[in-house]
């Protein structure tokens, strides 16, 4: 692993979010390269939490802090001068967005362009900055295609539709500020990357399927399925933050990686939500689901699938079908509740599974 990402030894990495289940997973990938991290998020808001199991506050310079805070936030990256920052931070779920949509927009849309705002004020050259936005950025024809990174933004939801406009913000401010036209004076980049419905040790949210299974199925109660015949885009949390890693990397060799890139399973890796749930009650061994007929329920898309091509063809491809990434999920939350002081082991261990295949 060191080799693959040996470009981040003795960087200064600055990432929003770092609190939360993918944030903290990347700081964990980050720490063990003997990168300088300096994160900058919310306190984490579930009981357990990745955050603290990870012991994350010991592995980086840890602010907390509100993304929506444009003066704080400028202050950090200003006295941080990053190399690379890393945008995470978000209100990421679906369901809550429709509880408090105006939350929402100010967070992933006046969110990003207070980032993107510090870091145009950093004035600093060989900055590479990598916006993480979602899947669910696209207008949703609800058939079986997959979305390219070309094809029109759109979004049901106020989550999607924030993600979208997000995306938005970020073309803006790579025309008017960091156009790749212009890089010989400014000589930054900013892209986008774009992954959904990842699964991995840790998560526990609420309203996403994994953690409501573990929740279930470690307190031998049933699992409730809202959406069985829902189709996704499943993946580890390994295999898109090793894409943004590896795109972090390419920026910082060459001027050519510019807009926005995929990352999600291949076409043909893409399981029923109920099909999920049936493979973890396999595998963790018991367990028992019931799917209630749940009237005035919001909207969720039925079908969402990712061309990842253009990912590909920079040298990232997945490395983990969705049963093997339910599988690495599911052994991480049994050690976690059964073997606790054996976490940290069982994390080191599948992140080196995954770069040694």
């Amino acid at each position: 692993m060191v080799r693959q990402l040996e470009i981040y030894r003795g960087k200064k990495v600055f990432v929003t979010g770092h609190t939360g289940f993918k944030g903290s997973w990347l700081v964990k990938l980050l720490s063990m390269v003997g990168a300088d991290v300096m994160g900058y998020s919310l306190e984490p808001n579930t009981i357990p939490n990745l955050f603290s199991v990870f012991g994350i506050n010991s592995l980086c310079k840890s602010i907390i802090g509100d993304i929506r805070d444009k003066e704080n936030l400028t202050k950090y990256i200003l006295e941080f001068k990053p190399d690379f920052v890393f945008h995470l931070a978000a209100q990421p779920i679906v369901l809550t967005s429709y509880e408090e949509p105006s939350y929402t927009f100010d967070v992933n849309v006046i969110g990003t362009s207070n980032l993107l705002e510090a870091v145009k004020k950093l004035n600093k050259p060989n900055v590479n900055t990598i916006i993480i936005t979602t899947d669910k950025v696209y207008e949703n024809i609800e058939k079986d295609y997959a979305y390219k990174e070309t094809d029109r933004l759109g979004g049901y939801d106020p989550y999607s539709a924030s993600k979208a406009a997000s995306e938005i913000v970020v073309s803006s401010f790579r025309s008017s500020f960091f156009n790749p036209k212009d890089f010989d004076k400014h000589k930054n980049k900013v892209v986008s990357v774009r992954a959904g419905n990842v699964i991995g040790g840790g998560d526990w949210a609420k309203d996403r399927l994994v953690p409501d299974i573990i929740r279930a199925l470690s307190s031998k109660e049933q699992i409730v399925v809202r959406n069985p015949n829902s189709i996704r885009p499943w993946q580890h949390v390994l295999e898109p933050l090793c894409g943004y890693l590896h795109v972090g990397k390419l920026m910082n060799e060459e001027n050519l990686i510019e807009g926005a890139i995929n990352f999600g399973p291949y076409d043909n890796d893409t399981l029923k939500v109920g099909d999920m749930v049936i493979l973890a009650i396999e595998i963790w061994g018991n367990g028992e689901y019931n799917c209630p007929n749940i009237n005035n329920k919001p909207h969720e898309a039925n079908l969402l699938k990712l061309n990842i091509e253009k990912a590909i063809s920079l040298g990232w491809h997945p490395r983990w079908n969705a049963k093997e990434a339910l599988s690495k999920s599911l052994e991480w939350y049994k050690t976690y509740y059964q073997n606790p002081s054996q976490i940290n082991d069982i994390t080191i261990k599948q992140i080196e599974d995954y770069f040694n295949i």
